[in-house]
C-alpha cells in the first residue's frame, strides 16, 4: 500500500512514519508526574458550592470547555477537596475567574481546605447570590458560571464532572482582565499580548 503511512525507505519500521533526522542534542527527558505542567488547559479559575447553605471555594485548574450549545465544561474537583462531597450532593456550583488582581487569593485558597475555615471571609472576597443555584458567585471576578452537574460516570474512576453552565455573568467595568495560568508548585504565567489571525472556526 502506498501512502504516508507505508512502510519504506526512511521510516519508522515500528510506527510506518518518516524519520526526520535523528534526536536533536538539546532534547531531554521530561518526568512524567510534570507532564500536566506541559498542558496546562486554560486559566486558573475558582469553583464555588454550598453545601446545606455553606458556601466553600477552592482552586481549580483542570478543566476544559466540551460543547458550545448547551456550553459545557469537564473538570477534575479531587476526592480529596472538600468540595468533591459537595458538588456531588448537590449537583451545583459557580466557576468563577479571576484576574490577575485576585493571583494571592487564588493561591492561598488552593493551600487550604474549607472543611473548618470560611474561606471567603480569611481570604477577602465577596459572595454574591447566584440566580439558578445555591453556590454563589464571586464578586471580585471578572465572570461567574453558574452550572449544574450533568455527567458523573467518570467521577468515580477520575473525579470528572461533565458541567452545563445555566447561567453566565461579565464584569464590563473590569476591562481587559489577565487570566493566571498555572505551572506548578507556585509558578502562574499571566495572559499577554493578544494576537488575532484569520480562522473559520469559533
Amino acid at each position: 500500500m502506498n501512502g504516508p503511512f507505508s512502510r519504506g525507505v526512511g521510516r519508522d519500521p515500528a510506527a510506518g512514519l518518516r524519520l526526520a533526522g535523528s534526536r536533536p542534542p538539546s532534547l531531554a527527558p521530561f518526568p512524567l508526574p510534570q507532564v500536566y505542567q506541559l498542558l496546562e488547559p486554560g486559566p486558573v479559575v475558582l469553583l464555588t458550592t454550598a453545601e446545606a447553605g455553606r458556601p466553600n471555594v477552592m482552586t481549580m485548574s483542570w478543566h476544559m470547555a466540551v460543547e458550545f450549545e448547551p456550553p459545557l465544561v469537564a473538570c477534575i474537583v479531587s476526592s480529596g477537596n472538600h468540595s468533591h462531597r459537595a458538588l456531588c450532593e448537590t449537583g451545583e456550583c459557580v466557576i468563577a475567574i479571576p484576574d490577575q488582581a485576585q493571583a494571592p487569593q487564588v493561591a492561598g485558597i488552593g493551600n487550604c481546605s474549607g472543611r473548618d475555615r470560611d474561606k471567603f471571609a480569611d481570604f477577602g472576597l465577596t459572595t454574591v447570590p447566584a440566580a439558578c443555584v445555591a453556590a454563589p458567585l464571586v464578586a471580585e471576578c471578572f465572570a461567574n458560571l453558574e452550572c449544574k452537574v450533568r455527567d458523573t460516570r467518570l467521577a468515580s474512576h477520575y473525579d470528572l464532572f461533565i458541567l452545563e453552565v445555566v447561567k453566565a455573568w461579565i464584569d464590563p467595568l473590569q476591562k481587559e482582565p489577565r487570566t493566571l495560568h498555572h505551572h506548578g508548585f507556585g509558578r502562574f504565567v499571566v495572559d499577554g499580548e493578544t494576537i488575532t489571525l484569520p480562522s473559520a472556526m469559533p
